[in-house]
């Protein structure tokens, strides 16, 4: 089992990183919130702790840049119906803490959010995910012991907070901060609300899809 890898940072894309390992280059499947803290390509010395998922005819490797959004993940692929794709799609539209408290709330429209979780599949993940927090001290803990009354927002500067991540992840993929910018421009207009769904609007505009 492979538990961390450190290297240097090859390559960086919104679903996935290459990792050089002494001459070997790994790829492994990241979520949006990953991407958005890990420095330009290029750097060395970055370690991501890892998870190996094994298959009939394949073994794939994810990489998390904190315990906490492993932890979360190993939780998630354990449901039925939830692989590793949509673990990262629930990740990279909220960070632990926030999913946490989602859960706590049963928050149905926000988790309805996740690119490829309806209505229906919100309420059951909710439902099972609020059983599998309930029984782990490490993910009770990420609320950090505060309670959030009902129907007020957990990320009162969502929209901020989510086109600095979503810049972060960018400048990362070797953009300017101009061009981080003009990319960004008009994504809440767009329904650009999550992290993925952000950074996948400022492709397209940078690509020339707008």
């Amino acid at each position: 089992m492979i538990s961390q890898l450190t290297g240097s940072l090859v390559d960086v894309s919104p679903t996935s990183v290459v990792l050089d390992v002494g001459g070997i280059g790994f790829v492994l499947g990241v979520s949006a919130t990953t991407v958005a803290a890990l420095p330009q390509a290029g750097s060395a010395g970055i370690t991501l702790l890892t998870r190996m998922v094994v298959k009939e005819n394949a073994m794939e490797l994810y990489g998390f840049a904190s315990d906490d959004e492993r932890a979360v993940f190993d939780r998630l692929i354990t449901i039925s119906g939830v692989g590793p794709k949509l673990a990262l799609a629930v990740l990279s539209s909220f960070a632990p803490a926030a999913l946490a408290t989602i859960v706590t709330m049963q928050d149905v429209s926000r988790m309805a959010q996740v690119p490829g979780v309806g209505k229906k599949k919100a309420q059951r993940l909710l439902m099972e995910l609020s059983d599998v927090f309930a029984k782990d001290a490490t993910l009770r803990g990420l609320t950090g012991g505060q309670d959030v009354p009902s129907g007020a927002p957990s990320q009162p500067d969502a929209s901020e907070s989510t086109a600095e991540e979503a810049t972060s992840a960018l400048l990362s993929m070797g953009f300017t901060p101009q061009e981080c910018d003009l990319a960004l421009k008009g994504h809440d207009e767009a329904g650009a609300t999550t992290l993925e769904q952000t950074i996948a609007y400022a492709l397209r505009r940078l690509g020339g899809g707008a």
